[in-house]
């Protein structure tokens, strides 16, 4: 009876390690919140978005974004680039299409997080160098896998998840069909400007 009850008890303590401990090795998925994880409510003249910042996979980005919304920078920029089935991003230009001005450095890339570009996740918008993002962001509105990282290498680096949007992406499915055109040498510029009037700490 001993024989047969030791590999049993084994097994049943297998099982209830993979149930209870699922995150025992590796980082923390973005699906699940944790404690130490940030919320940060986006309002907007379309409606508001939450967002959960990821601290631990992606700590210089999320510290970054947490700095200006602590200055009140974000307050009257817009989502100024709104393209449908890929993303909007704002965080940096105002209603008038001038680029806001901060001190702030640029921070380094920490697109090999292991976080990827799907559906509701917040990256990093940044210049074709990979380690010029400053305040600008954007929120993907699909699965775009061709932006997440594969090398450091100036092709391969892609762009840095540090969050996830964890309520309001109805407003986000809303400002990504909003009518768009050319303004201000920008394109995919909505016509009726979406402003960021609030950005809080929750």
């Amino acid at each position: 009876m001993k024989q047969t009850l030791l590999p049993a008890v084994v097994v049943l303590a297998a099982i209830l390690s993979l149930a209870f401990y699922p995150n025992l090795k590796g980082v923390n998925a973005m699906n699940e919140s944790t404690a130490t994880n940030p919320t940060v409510v986006i309002e907007t003249t379309m409606g508001n978005i939450t967002i959960e910042l990821d601290m631990e996979n992606a700590p210089d980005s999320s510290n970054n974004f947490l700095a200006y919304v602590d200055d009140g920078y974000y307050v009257d920029t817009t989502f100024h680039r709104v393209i449908p089935n890929f993303m909007i991003q704002g965080g940096g230009i105002t209603g008038d299409m001038r680029d806001k001005s901060s001190d702030r450095e640029p921070i380094q890339n920490e697109a090999g997080n292991g976080l990827k570009n799907d559906r509701g996740s917040l990256a990093m918008a940044r210049t074709s160098d990979p380690h010029s993002a400053t305040s600008q962001f954007f929120i993907n509105h699909v699965d775009n896998d061709f932006l997440n990282f594969t090398s450091e290498t100036p092709q391969g680096w892609g762009y840095a998840v540090f969050g996830k949007v964890v309520d309001g992406m109805d407003v986000v499915d809303a400002i990504a069909q909003v009518p768009t055109g050319n303004k201000g040498g920008h394109q995919n510029v909505p016509i009726e400007a979406i402003t960021i009037t609030a950005v809080s700490r929750q």
